[in-house]
């Protein structure tokens, strides 16, 4: 169903470090050399990621910025909750929190914070930026939850609160990672945006026999699948006679199977899914 292509401790720094006076302030962000975002998304983008991002922000950032990121006129830091002006990117934020912003009261992270831990904060601070109770949708979250276990079949492959299946992306918090528009995308376009982790792969191996699914890991030397029964393959590269990816989503469209307005349902449903709830 849904292929939403939406996942270490720090140590402790002054209470200026941890001042994430980050994005909203008008000063220029340079780039070190050491720095290599790229504007390509955050692959650390999942509900788990947000969660790890979140517990980061509060031990390290919420001094200054306060436990519900909007900022403190005592220290200067900016509400973080809003319009992001100067690094509204994912590589844009990555690079102040690895660089800081020179001038300011906001430092770099440590240089031996790990890059999943950085991602998983810029995921975090993405979050923060779409305050449900102030958008309107057309849909009935109920009727989506309807569908969602009826007619679009989702919980075949799709996990939500550890309930369902596991050939697709977790959609426990889909609603903090997604905004409406991007959901309403991926029912009716789920080739638009496949993440590298949802890609599938096909092995032949040496005997002939061929096997096909997620490509849950790879490297130079090896790689990972994941076929339709859930059982995890792994393969030596050198030890197979050809494998091939391919980048599309195995989600199908909805734009046909489902009306306009039960799209706006299932978005709306979707949306809801928070941890709040």
């Amino acid at each position: 169903m849904l292929w939403l292509n939406l996942l270490q401790r720090p140590l402790q720094r002054s209470h200026l470090a941890a001042c994430l006076s980050i994005v909203l302030v008008g000063v220029g962000i340079g780039t070190s050399p050491g720095v290599h975002a790229q504007d390509e998304g955050n692959l650390y983008n999942t509900g788990v990621d947000v969660r790890l991002g979140e517990r980061y922000f509060l031990r390290q950032c919420s001094r200054c910025h306060g436990q519900d990121a909007k900022g403190s006129d005592e220290t200067g830091a900016p509400d973080l909750t809003g319009t992001l002006r100067r690094a509204s990117t994912d590589a844009g934020i990555y690079r102040v929190l690895r660089e800081g912003i020179t001038g300011t009261a906001m430092l770099s992270v440590p240089a031996d914070t790990p890059d999943p831990t950085v991602w998983q904060t810029v995921a975090y601070i993405n979050s923060l930026r779409t305050d449900p109770a102030n958008i309107q949708l057309p849909g009935i979250a109920s009727q989506g939850l309807a569908l969602y276990n009826g007619k679009g079949n989702c919980t075949s492959c799709h996990m939500i609160n550890g309930e369902g299946g596991r050939l697709g992306p977790d959609l426990s918090f889909v609603g903090e990672e997604l905004d409406p528009d991007e959901l309403a995308t991926a029912l009716t376009d789920p080739d638009a945006d496949v993440a590298p982790r949802w890609w599938t792969v096909r092995v032949q191996q040496r005997d002939g026999s061929v096997v096909e699914g997620l490509r849950m890991d790879e490297d130079t030397f090896g790689i990972r699948v994941m076929d339709v029964n859930a059982n995890l393959w792994s393969f030596q590269k050198n030890q197979v006679d050809s494998y091939e990816r391919e980048q599309s989503s195995t989600m199908p469209g909805y734009a046909q199977s489902l009306t306009e307005n039960e799209i706006d349902h299932l978005v709306a449903y979707l949306f809801s899914l928070r941890k709040e709830n």
